[in-house]
């Protein structure tokens, strides 16, 4: 593993207007060209949570995933963010992985927020991803699936040399200021449970339902404690995550040696 560098975009993201949030957005990422290894976008970034975006849906050869490929080459960046994509007969909230080499990958949102009607809008995705970027294994999820600790669990070989499923937990999200708590608590748990560094980038301003995000985009160390913390400002933040002192403390607290092993059906 060597130390990783992590930007991550928060901004208030133009109410179902594709264009103009690629323009939003590939302005942060310009700025971030050779000063970081990945830029984080929030959960649908390009429309904004809205259950009627589906009627919008693009598909992995739309203009989105054309132009974040595009913009991943030329920047020499991996960048990562989740887009309303129909595929086949279903639409997903599907977070796109970039690669600085044209590829792209990608992981369908596992739990649709049902208090939003979320789930009779969209098709849930059944299994995590998990990419390895300077040796760190990256699992990233999207915004409701940070509830659900089973579904996140860090597990951990039987034989120790079999290692962890991930370093870094990666949550992109559209998360109301009026559950700012639960977003900072559950961030925390899931960093400390799972021996990991956690970065979560979630959006400001408010939308077209008139929800208020206060962004609160934070990355934490395994500990669970704030090496970064944004405000409710549309910012964008680069910082180093330390390989070194994370497997420092996997060294010293072990406590994966201990842990209840399982299968999630």
């Amino acid at each position: 593993m060597q130390d990783l560098r992590v930007t991550l975009v928060q901004d208030a993201t133009v109410w179902r207007d594709a264009a103009a949030n690629r323009s939003l957005y590939g302005a942060h990422i310009a700025a971030a060209r050779g000063q970081t290894d990945l830029v984080v976008l929030p959960e649908t970034f390009t429309s904004g949570f809205s259950n009627d975006a589906v009627g919008e849906a693009e598909t992995m050869q739309g203009a989105t995933v054309a132009w974040l490929t595009a913009t991943a080459v030329d920047a020499g960046m991996c960048i990562a963010g989740s887009v309303v994509i129909r595929d086949r007969d279903h639409v997903f909230n599907r977070l796109l992985w970039a690669w600085p080499d044209g590829r792209i990958s990608h992981y369908d949102k596992r739990h649709l927020f049902r208090m939003a009607g979320e789930h009779q809008r969209y098709a849930a995705g059944n299994a995590r991803l998990t990419v390895s970027l300077k040796g760190w294994r990256i699992c990233p999820v999207v915004c409701y699936d940070l509830r659900f600790p089973v579904f996140l669990r860090n597990r951990y070989g039987v034989e120790r040399s079999a290692g962890f499923d991930y370093d870094l937990l990666l949550v992109v999200a559209n998360w109301p200021a009026a559950r700012r708590y639960p977003w900072q608590t559950l961030l925390r748990a899931r960093a400390i449970e799972n021996l990991a560094c956690v970065v979560a980038v979630n959006r400001v301003g408010i939308d077209g339902n008139d929800l208020t995000y206060a962004g609160d985009s934070v990355a934490l160390d395994a500990l669970g404690q704030v090496m970064l913390e944004c405000g409710a400002q549309p910012q964008s933040v680069t910082l180093t995550l330390s390989a070194s002192a994370l497997l420092a403390h996997r060294e010293r607290f072990p406590a994966q040696l201990d842990a209840d092993r399982f299968e999630l059906l």
